[in-house]
């Protein structure tokens, strides 16, 4: 039987291509992961269940499991998950080839089954498997998700922050206290401490938010000398922070998203993997090009569109790149022009990565 499947991070577009041939006798197994635990499903090549079991979510369980049944097992298959990477390298280190399946992609596969259970679930992904009709998603490095996790605690102090300013400025509202507009950091306990000091009320209610909106930011601060660190300290992250706007958060963004740059056939195809290219619909007579599509990571696409809006809009190095997004500016518009650059610099950091180069300013006739 043929397999059709994506060779593993060949490119952020789906598609299917051809894998390996497979004997008659290879057996697969399918798993449908949940918090606590499992369900397994191993099949044969005519599509036969041979063993239906649900184990605990651990990976000394499933690989005790698996060995028990005693045959050698071709594949093991799983719907990207939070517990993707944490399953697939210990399986792996187990010596299964272990291939982790585009969770739409599944999940559209699935919902024409009537009765939804893990059990269904786990089968419906075996035979998934076993068709082959399926894309493959590059699971990323341990390292990569380190990185990642240190955003995300960043990211998650400056949100509570944000929204801790917010709740005061609006209690204060009502009271007829009315802070400037761009108040941050230490400037905004500064403008608002004596005001609620001075009234006992006001800081019996207000002091204790106050106080903690500090801790906050102090943490939120520490961590930001943190992602600076490890930025400024990386060689690939130096040479992106080149790119006239774009920052050390959004080159670590970049770096651990795209985690390793060979998956990608093409530079490309790196602004369609963060949704920054155009959905089309096209149907006989219709074909209508849609908005960007959003696909892929929200947060390392937000951060390319505040490099290109800096580049943009407050940069004043020169560049072909921003040469050719302020005429575009012209013609198409503020937002569309930045999306466009968005998807540039993704291109072009990634063409620096797998070359090995700094940034082309460009010339500034042909410009």
């Amino acid at each position: 039987m043929c397999n059709r499947a994506v060779p593993a991070g060949a490119s952020s577009h789906y598609y299917l291509g051809l894998t390996e041939m497979k004997g008659d006798d290879d057996v697969l197994c399918s798993l449908d992961v949940s918090l606590r635990s499992v369900a397994i499903c191993i099949i044969d090549q005519d599509g036969k269940v041979r063993l239906e079991r649900s184990v605990p979510s651990d990976v000394s369980d499933l690989v005790r499991c698996l060995r028990e049944f005693g045959e050698p097992i071709h594949q093991v298959g799983l719907e990207a998950g939070t517990l993707t990477q944490h399953l697939t390298y210990g399986l792996k280190e187990a010596g299964f080839d272990v291939v982790c399946m585009e969770a739409r992609q599944v999940n559209a596969a699935l919902s024409a089954m009537r009765n939804k259970t893990d059990k269904n679930d786990a089968r419906g992904i075996a035979q998934l498997l076993r068709s082959g009709w399926y894309s493959r998603v590059h699971v990323k490095s341990v390292e990569s998700h380190y990185i990642r996790a240190l955003l995300t605690s960043r990211k998650v102090m400056q949100r509570k922050c944000i929204d801790l300013e917010n709740e005061i400025r609006g209690l204060l509202k009502v009271f007829g206290v009315k802070l400037p507009m761009r108040l941050r950091g230490g400037a905004f306990d500064a403008a608002i401490r004596d005001t609620i000091e001075s009234d006992p009320a006001l800081s019996h209610a207000l002091l204790p938010m106050l106080q903690a909106r500090q801790m906050l930011l102090e943490t939120l601060l520490e961590l930001d000398r943190r992602v600076r660190r490890a930025a400024h300290q990386d060689s690939v992250t130096t040479r992106f922070m080149s790119v006239p706007g774009v920052g050390y958060v959004t080159a670590l963004s970049f770096k651990a998203a795209v985690d390793d740059p060979i998956r990608f056939k093409s530079s490309r195809t790196v602004g369609a993997h963060f949704g920054l290219t155009p959905r089309r619909f096209q149907s006989g007579e219709k074909d209508n090009p849609g908005r960007i599509s959003h696909a892929g990571d929200a947060d390392v696409r937000a951060t390319l569109y505040a490099a290109a809006n800096a580049m943009l809009m407050r940069s004043i190095a020169w560049s072909s790149l921003k040469a050719w997004g302020v005429r575009l500016m012209k013609t198409k518009g503020r937002r569309r022009a930045i999306v466009a650059v968005a998807r540039k610099i993704a291109v072009v950091l990634h063409r620096m990565w797998i070359d090995g180069t700094e940034f082309r300013f460009g010339s500034e006739a042909s410009a």
